[in-house]
């Protein structure tokens, strides 16, 4: 069983996270009074507000460390920003990593590229063991499935 996660995605996520509901907490706590020379006024709820969209904003940056991998002998699970896919093996063609390519696709034989945003070319070592980890698995399979064409009599 391979799992793989982005590492540095998640630490830039998480702290930038933080910094925007700090941020918006403080300008939260800062509005109060009137506008201005205008009739308005800021109230509680518009404070509420403001630590409401910090909220949303941290976990719209949060969505970025939702990517991860998991494969076995049956088949790999891409989950990415949008979108979770499940692949046996069989449709898998092979693992790419192009050379400057930001992250790994799973090319499939329709000829289909599966981006697999978990493996990130900012990793460095870390994504390309986890190429290595997937393409060990994959090979293994194709292994199981040419030993199995030869055990098998033809009729």
């Amino acid at each position: 069983m391979v799992r793989l996660r982005p590492r540095r995605i998640r630490v830039v996520c998480w702290a930038s996270a933080a910094v925007l509901l700090v941020v918006f907490s403080i300008v939260a706590t800062s509005l109060s009074g009137p506008t201005g020379d205008g009739y308005g006024t800021f109230q509680r709820g518009d404070q509420i507000a403001m630590v409401g969209l910090g909220v949303f904003g941290a976990l719209g940056f949060l969505l970025f460390t939702r990517p991860r991998v998991e494969a076995d002998a049956r088949g790999v699970r891409v989950r990415n920003i949008i979108g979770s896919y499940e692949l046996p093996w069989e449709v898998v063609r092979g693992v790419r990593f192009d050379r400057g390519a930001p992250w790994a696709s799973l090319e499939l034989h329709d000829d289909d590229l599966m981006p697999m945003v978990a493996l990130q070319a900012a990793d460095k070592e870390l994504a390309v063991d986890g190429v290595r980890a997937l393409r060990r698995l994959h090979q293994a399979h194709q292994a199981r499935l040419a030993e199995g064409a030869r055990t098998t009599p033809d009729r």
